[in-house]
């Protein structure tokens, strides 16, 4: 820290330094005639027509040469200057060696030169600085290698690691990706509310804070407003989507953090069968477009999504591995316990079937490689799917296996508001029971399904389909993940 502060006060004074000459170190305008990128590009006939440019960029490395110096700039595309005493005038170059460090965000303008070696560069016959840095940037080559340290000033992170850099515009892509596929096939993209009085749509525990002018308590949302897509659909709107940020109050984990984006995605008069095939050829379509790709390592697992996607039966599972069906859970309650003890699995603080029969479940998820769907899961884990047809204890639900883990969950949209309440009415009973994942009764949901609301396919994913397919975990993922601070 007293290295850093001696270096602070040594940068301090060159910019006492530079306004002495008249030189400010943050002006407000660049003079940038070329980005990096379009400087290379067009270089050979910038260097023939001895067309003076102006380049901009952060200075990342200098190297001495003869008297004179070659200058490594990075504007997102790293480029060369060749700055030489015989060029800036004996002022100026002396300014430049004694004001400019590593770090600085500095202008040059010159011409156009190959060097002996072949290299493009910009030969400069002037200077200016544009933001003078006050600290000193990490050795590019080694970077920052403290996780925590990485994490709070992931701004330098990204900056000295080009595969961060990549990560972003893949990011970006991911979600544009996704928003193309569905605006192509004429859904709306919709706006709903992020802050609620009841929280719908998934079961977590969600965040509250204080409304000041309606002076009550809201709640972060914790789905990317399903049950306010839904009443679009009782609205008339067929077709509608929203890529959100949401928040869930609950535990850090490779594949789980506390606010992410999700996006959401609902379609009238559609089913949970006819949704299969949107789900496959939506994440085919991503990995495509995306990487290139569709062979992916996730976690020890080879996928290819292109292969044929499985099915796992989830009560076929569950009887297979602890001879036990979830769907008669009234009848074989009493041994969820000595199942839990047997698989060294905790028993959670509110000893609920449903809760018990998750993580029963969850050890056997992690064997399943996909990608697949899993199906037939009880209607008691699923308040806002329909009941299906042919077993009316099972919903019509499926979430996609990838790697030993959910990836995205949709389901025939439940649209009968008497089943909806019976539901509610579960969870809310569940609720007073301490179990706060539990999901929240919301009656005017209720009401809005008794204006009639059509058959509909509802299908969710978070961006924890992104880190798979990176290969990292969510919080690598995330640009600006959530710190503690010191």
């Amino acid at each position: 820290m007293a290295l850093i502060e001696t270096v602070r006060a040594e940068r301090l004074a060159k910019i006492v330094r530079l306004k002495e000459v008249g030189m400010d170190a943050y002006p407000a305008r660049s003079l940038r005639t070329h980005t990096v990128a379009q400087f290379l590009e067009n270089h050979a006939v910038l260097e023939q027509n001895d067309e003076q440019v102006t380049l901009a960029g952060r200075v990342m490395s200098t190297r001495e040469h003869g008297g004179s110096l070659f200058v490594d700039i990075f504007d997102g595309t790293k480029g060369q200057c060749f700055v030489q005493r015989k060029n800036l005038g004996e002022s100026s170059y002396d300014l430049f060696i004694t004001t400019v460090d590593t770090g600085d965000i500095v202008e040059f303008s010159g011409m156009a030169f190959t060097t002996k070696r072949g290299m493009p560069s910009l030969d400069a016959i002037g200077w200016r600085m544009l933001a003078k840095s006050l600290r000193p940037l990490p050795d590019e080559w080694y970077g920052i290698k403290d996780e925590d340290e990485r994490y709070r000033k992931r701004y330098l992170d990204i900056l000295l690691t080009k595969d961060l850099t990549e990560r972003i515009k893949r990011r970006s892509a991911f979600w544009n990706v996704i928003r193309s596929y569905l605006l192509e096939r004429d859904f709306i993209e919709v706006e709903t509310p992020v802050l609620e009085t009841t929280t719908g749509g998934a079961e977590a525990r969600p965040f509250r804070t204080h409304h000041n002018a309606l002076d009550m308590d809201v709640y972060l949302r914790i789905s990317a407003g399903e049950l306010w897509q839904k009443r679009l659909m009782v609205a008339g709107l067929p077709k509608v989507f929203e890529i959100g940020r949401i928040f869930r109050n609950e535990g850090m984990s490779a594949e789980h953090a506390q606010d992410y984006t999700q996006v959401e995605f609902y379609e009238a008069f559609k089913d949970y069968e006819a949704g299969k095939e949107i789900i496959v050829d939506l994440y085919r379509t991503v990995a495509d477009r995306v990487y290139g790709t569709s062979k992916f390592s996730i976690k020890g697992f080879e996928i290819d999504l292109n292969t044929e996607w499985k099915i796992y039966d989830f009560c076929e599972l569950m009887r297979k591995e602890y001879d036990f069906d979830p769907r008669e859970n009234n009848e074989k309650t009493q041994n969820l316990h000595q199942l839990l003890e047997k698989e060294n699995i905790p028993v959670p603080e509110v000893p609920e079937v449903g809760r018990m029969v998750d993580l029963l479940w969850k050890k056997i998820r992690k064997s399943l490689s996909g990608p697949g769907f899993l199906l037939n899961v009880p209607v008691y884990l699923e308040p806002l799917a329909k009941k299906s047809g042919k077993d009316p204890r099972v919903v019509e639900r499926f979430q996609v296996i990838l790697a030993g883990s959910e990836i995205g969950k949709g389901f025939s949209e439940l649209n009968d508001p008497v089943d909806q309440a019976e539901r509610f009415a579960r969870q809310s009973e569940l609720r007073e029971a301490g179990d706060d994942e539990a999901q929240m009764s919301d009656a005017e949901f209720v009401e809005a399904l008794e204006y009639g609301m059509p058959p509909a396919f509802g299908f969710g994913v978070s961006e924890r389909l992104f880190s798979f397919l990176e290969g990292v975990s969510v919080r690598e993922g995330q640009i600006f993940p959530l710190m503690r601070p010191r």
